[in-house]
C-alpha cells in the first residue's frame, strides 16, 4: 500500500503518522480508527518524566513508557554504557559460553534477590521469563521423581505474557480466544481485588486475603497435588488495576506451596526494580518465592532484557551428569543490554531511587486520593509508584459500566482526552474500567499534582457526558 499526496492532505501534515498507519504493525492496536482519520501518535524524544511527539507537544509520562523507564528518559549515562559495550563486544550468546557483563549482572541480581535465589537465567523480556519458569518447573519435578507435576495456578485477570505458555497462565479470556487451543494445565483462582471482594469479606482485608489464598489450596486439591507444579502471581497484580496483596496473603500462599510441594513463582516483570520501592517487591513484602521473573525496569527500558531467578534447590539437579535445561534465547543476556542494566543499577544506588519511592509513595497516594470526591471514582489502590483508579457508575452500590458504556468511556473518550490534555497513561478495561498510573520513579510532588489536575479535568468532563 502506498500513500498519495491526497492521503497525506486528508490525514493532516504529519507524514510520519501516515507511514506508521501504512507500514507499521503496532502491538495490541485496533487499526480501524487510523483508517477513519484518527492520528497515529508519534513519540520522538523523552527527558526526565516527559515525552514529546513529532509536533513538539509535551506529555507527562504517567506510565513510564510501559512500566519500564524507572530512572527517566534521556539518561546519557545509560546510552554511553551501551555504546561503550558495543564497541568492545556487541554480541555473544550464553549458549555454553559466558561474557563479563552477564556474569557481573547475574551476581549483582543474585545478591539483590531474596534468600537463596542465586541462579539467573537471562531472557529478552518478561513473557520469556515466565515461559522459562514454567518449563523449569516441569523439568525440575521430572528430575526429582515427580513427573506428573506440570500444571500451574494463576489468578483471574492477571497478565503474564503473550507466548503460548505465558498466555495460558494469563487470566484474561479476551486476549486468549484468538489463539486457542493453548497449553493445557493452567488453572485460575480469584485475585486480590479487595474493592470487589465477596460481601462476607468486604470489610475485613486480612480475612479476604486468607479467603483468596485458600482458593489456591482448594484448586490444588481439586486438580490433585501430584499434578500441580507452580503458582504464578504478581506481588501487585497489574491487569484489573493494581491489586496489592492483603495482609497475610503472600505468607499464606507460601505456606500452601510448601505444604503441597508446589513452586511459588513471583512474576515481578512490573514490580521489580523500584516500582514498589525495592529491587524486588518480594523483599519489601518479606516473603521468599522459589522463582522470580523480571524484566522492564532492569534496564529502565534502554535495552530489552529479562530474567528468571531461581533458587539453589531448583538448580541442584542440573549440576550433575548429562542433565541439561534445553532452553534458551538468542538475545538473552545480550552484552549491550547487560552493560546498560549494570549502569542503571548504579544510578539506583547513587541516587537512592528505592528510598525515593518509599519516601514519596504516601504523597503520591494522597494526591490521587483527592480525586475520590468525583462521582466517577470508586477506588484508588496500589503500592509504591504503581496505582489504579477504578471508575464506577454509582459510588454507593459500586455498580460498574457495561461493555458498551466502558467502550464509549475508555476508547471513545478517556484515552484520547487524557493524551490530548498532556498525560500519557492507560485507560484499561481488562476487568472493570480503570486508569493506571506508574510514572518514572524520579517523579516528585509537582508531577503528582500535574497528574491529579489533568485527571480531575478530564474525568469531570467524562462524567458530564455519560
Amino acid at each position: 500500500m502506498t500513500t498519495s499526496p491526497q492521503d497525506v492532505a486528508e490525514l493532516g501534515t504529519d507524514p510520519l503518522a501516515t507511514k506508521a498507519r501504512d507500514y507499521l504493525w503496532m502491538h495490541f492496536t485496533r487499526y480501524s480508527g487510523y483508517y477513519d482519520g484518527v492520528h497515529v501518535p508519534v513519540i520522538t524524544r523523552g527527558e526526565g518524566c516527559y515525552i514529546w511527539d513529532d509536533q513538539g507537544k509535551r506529555y507527562l509520562d504517567g506510565l513510564a513508557g510501559l512500566f519500564v523507564v524507572q530512572v527517566g528518559h534521556g539518561r546519557r549515562e545509560l546510552a554511553e554504557a551501551g555504546a561503550k559495550q558495543a564497541e568492545q563486544l556487541a554480541f555473544f550468546p550464553l549458549w555454553s559460553y559466558a561474557h563479563p557483563k552477564a556474569i557481573e549482572l547475574a551476581e549483582r541480581l543474585a545478591h539483590m534477590a531474596p534468600g537463596d535465589l542465586n541462579r539467573v537465567f537471562f531472557t529478552s523480556g518478561g513473557g520469556e521469563a515466565v515461559e522459562t519458569a514454567w518449563k523449569l518447573a516441569k523439568q525440575y519435578f521430572k528430575l526429582v521423581g515427580k513427573p506428573t507435576k506440570h500444571k500451574v495456578i494463576s489468578r483471574s485477570i492477571a497478565y503474564h505474557g503473550t507466548t503460548q505458555g505465558a498466555l495460558s497462565i494469563t487470566g484474561i479470556p479476551a486476549v486468549k480466544e484468538a489463539f486457542e487451543p493453548l497449553v493445557p494445565g493452567a488453572i485460575k483462582v480469584p485475585n486480590t481485588n479487595f474493592y470487589r471482594a465477596p460481601e462476607d469479606y468486604r470489610y475485613d482485608e486480612k480475612a479476604f486475603g486468607q479467603w483468596a489464598a485458600n482458593r489456591i489450596a482448594e484448586a490444588i486439591e481439586f486438580e490433585g497435588p501430584d499434578t500441580v507444579a507452580a503458582v504464578f502471581l504478581e506481588p501487585v497484580q497489574n491487569a484489573g488495576g493494581c491489586f496489592p496483596p492483603p495482609p497475610g496473603y503472600l505468607e499464606r500462599v507460601r505456606e500452601i506451596c510448601d505444604h503441597y510441594d508446589v513452586l511459588f513463582v513471583a512474576d515481578e516483570t512490573i514490580c521489580a526494580f523500584g516500582r514498589i520501592g525495592d529491587y524486588f517487591a518480594m523483599n519489601r513484602f518479606g516473603v521468599q518465592p522459589d522463582i522470580i521473573t523480571c524484566a522492564k525496569g532492569m534496564t529502565s527500558g534502554y535495552a530489552p532484557l529479562g530474567a528468571m531467578i531461581a533458587s539453589d534447590r531448583l538448580f541442584e539437579p542440573f549440576k550433575h551428569g548429562t542433565t541439561t535445561f534445553l532452553h534458551g534465547y538468542t538475545w538473552g543476556g545480550h552484552p549491550v543490554a547487560a552493560a546498560i542494566a549494570l549502569a542503571n543499577l548504579d544510578i539506583f544506588e547513587r541516587e537512592g531511587i528505592n528510598a525515593h519511592v518509599q519516601n514519596n509513595e504516601g504523597a503520591f497516594r494522597r494526591t490521587l486520593e483527592k480525586l475520590t470526591d468525583l462521582p466517577i471514582i470508586g477506588d484508588v489502590r496500589g503500592a509504591g509508584f504503581f496505582y489504579g483508579i477504578e471508575l464506577v457508575k454509582d459510588k454507593v452500590t459500586r455498580e460498574t459500566f457495561n461493555d458498551d458504556e466502558a467502550e464509549r468511556l475508555l476508547r471513545g473518550f478517556l484515552s484520547k482526552a487524557l493524551f490530548d490534555n498532556g498525560l500519557y497513561c492507560r485507560a484499561d478495561d481488562r476487568g472493570d474500567p480503570v486508569i493506571q498510573l506508574a510514572p518514572p520513579l524520579i517523579c516528585e510532588q509537582a508531577q503528582f499534582d500535574e497528574m491529579e489536575q489533568i485527571l480531575r479535568s478530564v474525568l469531570t468532563e467524562a462524567w458530564s457526558i455519560l
